[in-house]
């Protein structure tokens, strides 16, 4: 394993359910993190997301494939792998009860520290964290994204630095403001070193923080690279077009990434040129009747999302 990969796994397998009826929820997943570095793990809901960081983080066994987490193999060296990660999931654990700098102390004791460096520990990362005016008062008081960075740092208080971080849709229910305060913190966490494998239902989320994006459907890596070879991968461009109507909107839906019935809005991918915008409209609404209206942007992950998984294939039927 090369000193710069902090995670590393092939062909993950892993089914659930009774013999003769198992669900094969992961199918050969394969994935590299490197050090320093934010891992975006992008799919729809039952694309094994969860599954993967809980075999990574050695809370599952694989049913197949090998896997290693700073150096040490996530079967066999179990013990190891967990001194070297911090899982946080979509919910903050902490105590309501306890104040920041309770909540923190009780953890470093548990790891085993002394009291004195239990508490010098707490002092370090209400510092770090930004908590140190709330460290007196009960978690119960503190904002949403307070308690994720007091979440974030109770997994660091035993782990050694940088470390491995697994964080599984870390901005659930937090407010637009927390959730750029914790994007922050995961940014500093990767500048201080640290391996970051993210999951997430906000695509802009990974966009901002990620700097490789894997995009798991039915099981499988569908592809995977930087934000800007994702995007390019489906087009460098999006041409939204208004339709005059439902029977032109149901007709043109199977060649568009984006749908909005709504609104009888279909997003064609396109390369932006005025060459080829003009050869899509001559082509889609040659008697020029059924577009009412189009604009033209760049594409997004949104884009990506929805046309590597296959999600824009299901036309709704109650347009």
């Amino acid at each position: 394993m090369n000193d710069d990969v902090m995670i590393e796994a092939h062909g993950l397998t892993k089914s659930y359910g009774k013999p003769g009826a198992r669900v094969r929820v992961l199918d050969g997943v394969g994935l590299q993190v490197a050090r320093a570095g934010i891992h975006a793990l992008l799919g729809p809901n039952g694309a094994g997301k969860t599954t993967t960081v809980r075999i990574l983080a050695t809370l599952t066994t694989p049913d197949s494939g090998t896997a290693r987490v700073a150096g040490h193999d996530v079967v066999a060296d179990r013990r190891r792998v967990r001194r070297a990660i911090s899982l946080t999931g979509q919910f903050a654990a902490v105590d309501e009860t306890l104040t920041g700098e309770e909540n923190l102390r009780m953890m470093a004791r548990l790891t085993g520290l002394s009291r004195t460096r239990a508490r010098q520990r707490a002092e370090e990362l209400l510092v770090r964290f930004d908590l140190t005016d709330a460290a007196r008062r009960q978690a119960r008081t503190y904002s949403g994204g307070m308690r994720r960075r007091l979440d974030l740092a109770a997994g660091l208080v035993g782990s050694p630095e940088p470390g491995v971080f697994f964080l599984d849709e870390p901005t659930t229910g937090l407010d637009p403001r927390s959730r750029r305060e914790l994007w922050q913190v995961v940014r500093d966490l990767a500048g201080r070193g640290a391996a970051v494998l993210l999951t997430t239902q906000y695509l802009e989320e990974a966009d901002q923080l990620a700097d490789r994006i894997a995009v798991l459907d039915g099981g499988r890596i569908v592809a995977e690279g930087t934000p800007d070879a994702l995007k390019s991968r489906v087009a460098g461009h999006r041409l939204d077009l208004v339709l005059t109507g439902r029977e032109a909107y149901m007709r043109l839906a199977g060649r568009a990434v984006h749908h909005s019935p709504e609104t009888l809005t279909l997003g064609i991918p396109t390369d932006g040129t005025a060459a080829q915008v003009r050869a899509l409209l001559d082509e889609i609404d040659p008697h020029r009747t059924d577009v009412e209206r189009f604009s033209l942007h760049s594409a997004t992950l949104d884009d990506v999302f929805l046309a590597l998984t296959a999600a824009t294939k299901e036309v709704p039927a109650h347009v």
